[in-house]
């Protein structure tokens, strides 16, 4: 009985969904307005400090409307620390209204 117990608590943690983190700030490119890159990405500074975008194709559409002057936006995904920076894997991104 106790093994049907821990098994069928492991299995509903497991099916739990992930949530994805919601940021809020200006979307800059590294290259255009930060001057810290040696090629353009985005970048969303908030109150907290810069959140890196990841590249990937959500991040890359996005880029043409950020690029050679920011724009307030909420952007979702997962944020992960590497080598003292904060990194979004971007699943969302939007012009903040």
């Amino acid at each position: 009985m106790k093994k049907l117990t821990l098994l069928t608590i492991l299995s509903a943690a497991l099916a739990l969904p992930v949530f994805a983190d919601k940021i809020e700030g200006e979307a800059v490119c590294p290259k255009c307005e930060l001057k810290e890159a040696e090629k353009c990405g985005l970048v969303i500074k908030t109150a907290g400090g810069n959140v890196y975008a990841q590249d990937n194709a959500i991040g890359k559409g996005f880029h043409k409307t950020i690029c050679k002057g920011g724009e307030k936006v909420t952007a979702e995904g997962a944020i992960t620390e590497k080598d003292g920076k904060k990194w979004i894997a971007l699943e969302k991104i939007e012009v903040a209204k």
